[in-house]
């Protein structure tokens, strides 16, 4: 059911304002603008208005996207946001330092703007607009003074730099997205599909959040809680050949018999070989590895809402109690 306070209306769909400056990652426009789009043709299809109104809006008509593309036609940031739900989405840019960055007119325009327009909107009692950031869109939320006394998080390489420029906000780490009443931020770069997602379930309901995360392929929905960085990209920092394949080959195929002696096959290496290597650049042992892309594989089949065995089935795990008993394995292993 949709969330009380984000309830959809008819005769108002949200405007969804995207803040485009230069250089913005077009993965943090395009991602949650499809997923918005997907939406309201999902409703179409059932007879019913589109709940969501997309406009790109900034301080320059056109600007150069992240790769070289150029976007035009965008909007004039408006001089208010007016009665119907508006929602602005601060995407973010690769490059420079925000302290650089921060110097320079779009940046400055902008964050002018949202202190100007945005802030004195999202202060009035039971406004119906938000603000949505994306990667390092936050920390021009952060720059423009609308993150303070508040929960906010982004991409995991850029805590610190959002926690100096908004010291009295309580900065998360390891989180897809926070949501915290009119604002709502996301990590990195993907998890701007996850937060629109989360979006689309609070104000119109989880089945056509379900359906839009479908035709996606995105595979489990990710929620507030779960940690950015995946599982399945832990222990992948080394340059070490005969690793990767090894890991690819389990994240691939994790329902395989994966014994010591199949995966020293897999990387042309004696098995002694492949632990004293997983040891040294994984941090783990082979088998702890396996559990835990089984593991990771388990609980987004759950999440997912697929049957209890055929999760298992699809994990690699021969039975409900074997994984539990790897569950409590890694924990006794992590907390050692």
């Amino acid at each position: 059911m949709p969330t009380a306070g984000l309830s959809p209306s008819a005769a108002a769909p949200v405007e969804v304002l995207f803040v485009v400056l230069p250089d913005t990652l077009l993965l943090d426009l395009a991602g949650p603008a499809e997923a918005w789009r997907l939406a309201n043709q999902a409703l179409a299809r059932q007879g019913r208005a589109p709940l969501w109104r997309l406009r790109f809006v900034g301080p320059q008509a056109q600007v150069l996207s992240s790769v070289g593309a150029q976007l035009s036609a965008i909007e004039p940031l408006p001089d208010s946001l007016g009665p119907r739900p508006c929602w602005v989405v601060l995407l973010g840019r690769p490059g420079e330092a925000a302290e650089v960055v921060r110097q320079r007119r779009p940046w400055l325009a902008a964050r002018d703007w949202l202190g100007r327009v945005l802030a004195p909107a999202l202060a009035e009692p039971d406004a119906p607009h938000r603000l949505l950031t994306v990667c390092s869109g936050a920390l021009l939320a952060a720059d423009a003074g609308l993150l303070n006394g508040r929960c906010a998080t982004t991409h995991h390489e850029l805590l610190d730099d959002l926690a100096r420029l908004a010291p009295a906000a309580r900065v998360l780490p390891d989180r897809v997205f926070v949501d915290d009443g009119n604002l709502l931020c996301s990590a990195g770069v993907t998890a701007g599909i996850d937060l629109a997602l989360h979006c689309i379930a609070r104000h119109a309901g989880e089945a056509l959040a379900a359906e839009v995360a479908q035709v996606l392929v995105v595979f489990h929905r990710r929620g507030a809680g779960d940690p950015e960085r995946s599982p399945l990209l832990a222990g992948r920092s080394h340059l070490h050949p005969a690793l990767h394949r090894v890991q690819n080959a389990v994240g691939e195929r994790p329902a395989e018999d994966w014994t010591l002696e199949r995966l020293a096959e897999v990387a042309h290496v004696t098995p002694r070989h492949l632990g004293r290597l997983f040891t040294e650049h994984v941090g783990c042992t082979p088998r702890d590895y396996v559990e835990r892309v089984r593991s990771a594989f388990m609980r987004e089949a759950l999440a997912a809402g697929w049957p209890m065995a055929r999760a298992l089935a699809l994990a690699g795990f021969s039975s409900d109690r074997q994984w539990r008993r790897a569950r409590s394995r890694l924990s006794a292993a992590d907390a050692a």
